[in-house]
């Protein structure tokens, strides 16, 4: 019969600092603190799950206390010492789960063990993991053993939420941060783990585990026991995207390839297939927003070492990210981060994705125009358009008003070329000659003048039509009626209270009783705006929301301030509490 079978996280976890993956600033910095024996007496290790915290705590407790380190300054694993602590039995060192064990009584079995010495080697090393979940009583039961220990005792505490742990605890630690292991540090590990235990692995498959693993070892190599087993010791492809329920990079290649050509038949068919799979819609769009960010990474150069996809997948996204305008990925993360924002509110959530989906496809093929009108969102400007506003010394833009909307990156160009071919049409009709040597002076000075332009192709009159305050409130009521999709916002203006501004009659006071629907307001100002604007014939108007300080209505309290002054207010629900022997936190 073999052996026990032993978990990969358990059976690889790292034994010395060399070992330890992804974290190699760190460990050097505790190993030469450890050979120079310049320790201190309080240790905070901080980070997310998985990266090696509480296996770097026991590797230091069994590096100060062996009897016989190596040059590099590791523990030699073979002293009396180093098999103790290997074997889990050794006096010198005690562990304590504070997810488990956080009360004052927990603490106090600690501050009795501070004052037994060490009966083999130096130090006595104290592991509390999880610190951030003792209760507040304990930690200031702590804080005094904490405040003069004895010179033999260590204290290391490891926590994935350094903000919970108090400032006079955090005061006298140092403290280290431990940071997310990169995917190819996770999957060269895992190869190194495959090699060992006889397994093949395709190097894709262990770049998928790595990627899903978000920076955790433990997580990875839990993924690999589980995919190990169910290949039968062979890891391929395809196997981990079907037990991982993982979409293939080929999805996002193939989609973004239709957003480029305008296919919005392509985009929705590979939707549908998607779905069919099973896979969850919103899962879907997010993913498809870190592939649209991956690849806007990947269109710059100093920017390509933020992405953490194996190598062939990097250079396919470089590849890829050349094919589109760089401001084509500011305005897809904007449409996608707007669906994911609509999806938990959206009644119809297969409708939502597929509009994002074509509203992606219009990006550089918009409709002709009237069907563009609806569009929330315009096709991105004309790059001779904007080579034109870049170098025009003499184009100064119009100051806005106060709280006015800046204009949006991705207005259709005014000079775009079927425009460019109405004006020249309309200057034949009106009898207006062409100067046919401007375009060689401007060829030869290198530069593109709008005064040789049509006026009318970049700049309209402003419209500045006087608003009263009926006028507005219509506008107002109208936009609620026809956008009863945006949930939030048309009930925030439903109970809020537009005022003219006393300065400023064209700047309106949005008065809100609550954060919530200033929150909506803030979200929604420029489609509001863009819409009382265009009904009110009026380019200057401008809105302004704020919380109404004069409101007496009720107020708001956060969960615990409720709760506080429930027992002020209650005696009987105080002396409850205090039976339970609990807090409020």
């Amino acid at each position: 019969m073999s052996d026990k079978y032993i978990v990969s996280a358990r059976k690889y976890r790292p034994a010395t600092f060399r070992s330890v993956v992804g974290q190699k600033e760190l460990t050097d910095t505790l190993r030469n603190s450890i050979k120079t024996g310049r320790l201190a007496q309080a240790y905070l290790f901080c980070g997310p799950r998985g990266v090696g915290k509480t296996s770097c705590a026991r590797i230091f407790a069994r590096t100060v206390n062996c009897m016989n380190p190596t040059p590099e300054g590791e523990a030699c694993g073979e002293c009396e010492s180093c098999k103790a602590i290997e074997r889990g039995n050794s006096y010198n060192l005690m562990e304590l789960d504070a997810a488990s064990n956080n009360s004052v009584d927990n603490i106090r079995e600690i501050s009795e063990q501070v004052a037994i010495p060490p009966q083999i080697g130096k130090y006595r090393i104290f592991i509390i993991d999880e610190v951030h979940m003792l209760s507040s009583q304990a930690f200031n039961a702590f804080l005094k053993t904490l405040e003069e220990p004895p010179s033999y005792a260590v204290f290391i505490l490891a926590t994935t939420e350094k903000h919970k742990v108090i400032p006079t605890i955090l005061s006298r630690c140092q403290i280290y941060d431990f940071k997310r292991i990169t995917v190819n540090d996770i999957a060269d590990h895992l190869k190194y783990v495959a090699d060992q235990e006889g397994i093949t692995a395709d190097p894709r498959a262990l770049g998928v585990i790595a990627r899903k693993a978000d920076g955790a070892m433990r997580d990875a190599l839990s993924i690999f026991d589980q995919i190990a087993s169910s290949s039968g010791g062979n890891i391929t492809y395809e196997s981990v995207l079907e037990n991982l329920n993982v979409l293939d990079y080929d999805y996002f290649f193939r989609l973004v390839d239709d957003f480029r050509r305008g296919d919005v038949a392509g985009a929705l068919l590979l939707y549908g297939e998607v779905r069919d799979r099973g896979f969850d819609s919103l899962f879907f769009i997010n993913s498809v927003a870190q592939h649209v960010r991956d690849l806007m990474v990947a269109a710059d150069p100093r920017t390509r070492e933020l992405l953490e996809t194996p190598d062939d997948i990097s250079a396919r996204m470089s590849e890829q990210a050349s094919q589109l305008p760089l401001p084509w990925y500011y305005s897809a993360m904007e449409l996608l981060n707007e669906c994911d924002m609509q999806y938990r509110t959206a009644s119809n959530k297969q409708f939502l994705i597929e509009l994002t989906l074509i509203r992606l496809c219009q990006l550089l093929n918009p409709a002709p125009a009237p069907f563009d009108r609806p569009a929330r969102k315009q096709p991105l400007r004309d790059p001779v358009a904007q080579q034109a506003r870049a170098v025009a010394p003499e184009h100064k833009p119009e100051q806005k008003s106060v709280g006015a909307e800046q204009p949006s990156a991705f207005q259709p160009s005014a000079i775009s070329q079927p425009r460019h071919q109405e004006a020249s049409q309309t200057q034949k009709q009106h009898g207006a000659p062409a100067n046919p040597n401007a375009g060689a002076k401007r060829a030869a000075r290198g530069t593109i003048s709008l005064n040789a332009m049509p006026q009318t192709e970049y700049k309209r009159e402003r419209l500045r039509e006087f608003v009263t305050p009926e006028g507005f409130m219509n506008a107002w009521h109208k936009y609620i009626a026809e956008h009863p999709d945006q949930f939030m916002l048309c009930e925030a203006m439903r109970s809020a209270k537009p005022v003219p501004d006393q300065n400023e009659s064209l700047i309106y006071r949005v008065l809100v009783q609550h954060p919530a629907q200033l929150q909506a307001f803030e979200a929604g100002m420029g489609r509001l705006t863009d819409f009382l604007r265009q009904e009110l014939h009026n380019d200057f108007l401008a809105i302004h929301a704020e919380i109404d300080k004069s409101n007496s209505g009720p107020e708001y309290l956060r969960p615990t301030e409720f709760l506080k002054k429930v027992m002020e207010e209650n005696p009987a629900m105080q002396g409850f509490i205090k039976d339970l022997d609990g807090e409020l936190v």
